[in-house]
């Protein structure tokens, strides 16, 4: 791996109809104030979890996904059965595991945390259970060899033994509206469909708070980080994959209910050998209400503060990309597909060090 610096860097805009698509405690459409202006928010966290789940939709060989889970004892259990049957996996698996460094384990419940383990992690501990292993230090470095492709995307945090964390290649930020929001409440009622005749009321009342708007979403991938957990080789399928999982996926918050599952109207994704850079300052200033509604005057601030930003502080990108853009001077207009075969490509050039000059 010749490429000291690769950062990938991806800005959506995204129109959402009414919608709760990420709720806060009260249930209501979590919300934030930028620039001070009220705006819909979509976390991090929620769409992780949306790119994480579409992964599994054929965008990455299932073998190279691991699970968050606090249930990794049956997770080793099982690869034990698999080598050897008939031992005590569960009681093994769970050795396995406190050998490794994880504390307050139960063949039950598993840990008492969500822990982030890859399928190859449960197999090496599994033939070290086999194997009669006693060596500790043995069972710790299984833990910590071969990531899976979303852990070494995502990070992995162990409170009580740091040394197992993995440092996340990718970093989601909060989605924020363009401009400013105001919630809505829907009434509804539910008919019993078996209430008498001559009854006239309803079953259940409720209320169900929602907004739209047209959301700035960013993330950046880290791709010699990645890289270094992965291997050149794999790096590039994995940044197409999460290329394609945040710009086509959508958290499920209320979807039934709205059934908000729109496309981005815009996407700009930049290769860049200096730093990451998010351009939410394009919408410090409140996207005003018109007659064109918030995306094209979106799509204008996205550019323009793009424009400003390569000419005042930052070199523009080694590579760019865009889809419904229609800033040609910001990257060529390209389809979905040409952009995530564009991305691999020149994800692969860097990495080789064969990067266009």
């Amino acid at each position: 791996m010749n490429a000291k610096r690769l950062y990938i860097d991806f800005h959506v805009l995204q129109t959402v109809p009414p919608s709760c698509v990420n709720r806060d405690d009260t249930g209501s459409p979590k919300t934030a104030v930028y620039g001070g202006a009220v705006r819909a928010r979509v976390s991090s966290q929620a769409w992780k979890r949306a790119i994480r789940i579409m992964f599994r939709d054929g965008l990455i060989d299932p073998s190279l996904i691991g699970e968050r889970t606090k249930k990794i004892v049956s997770m080793v259990a099982q690869e034990i059965d698999a080598r050897a049957p008939g031992l005590d996996s569960a009681k093994l698996a769970k050795k396995a595991l406190e050998n490794a460094g994880l504390k307050n384990v139960t063949e039950e419940k598993g840990t008492d945390a969500l822990f982030f383990m890859s399928h190859a992690q449960a197999r090496a501990l599994a033939a070290l259970c086999v194997a009669n292993c006693e060596d500790k230090a043995a069972y710790k470095e299984a833990l910590k060899k071969e990531p899976s492709a979303d852990m070494a995307l995502f990070g992995r945090m162990v409170a009580n033994d740091p040394s197992l964390n993995y440092d996340a290649a990718a970093q989601v930020a909060h989605s924020i509206s363009t401009h400013a929001v105001q919630s809505e409440f829907d009434y509804f009622t539910a008919v019993d469909d078996r209430a008498p005749e001559d009854n006239a009321g309803a079953g259940h009342l409720g209320t169900v708070e929602y907004n739209s708007s047209t959301l700035y979403r960013y993330a950046t991938v880290n791709a010699t980080e990645l890289a270094g957990h992965l291997g050149d080789a794999e790096t590039p399928a994995i940044v197409r994959a999460f290329a394609e999982a945040f710009i086509r996926s959508m958290p499920t918050g209320k979807q039934n209910t709205f059934a908000n599952r729109t496309l981005p109207d815009a996407v700009y994704v930049t290769v860049r050998c200096d730093q990451p850079i998010n351009l939410s300052n394009a919408f410090e200033r409140a996207v005003p209400a018109s007659e064109e509604g918030y995306a094209e005057k979106s799509k204008q601030r996205l550019a323009d503060c793009a424009r400003q930003t390569y000419r005042n502080f930052a070199d523009a990108p080694a590579e760019a990309f865009a889809v419904g853009f229609g800033a040609q001077d910001l990257a060529p207009d390209v389809s979905l597909r040409e952009l995530l075969d564009g991305l691999a490509d020149a994800v692969r050039r860097h990495l080789d060090g064969n990067e266009v000059t």
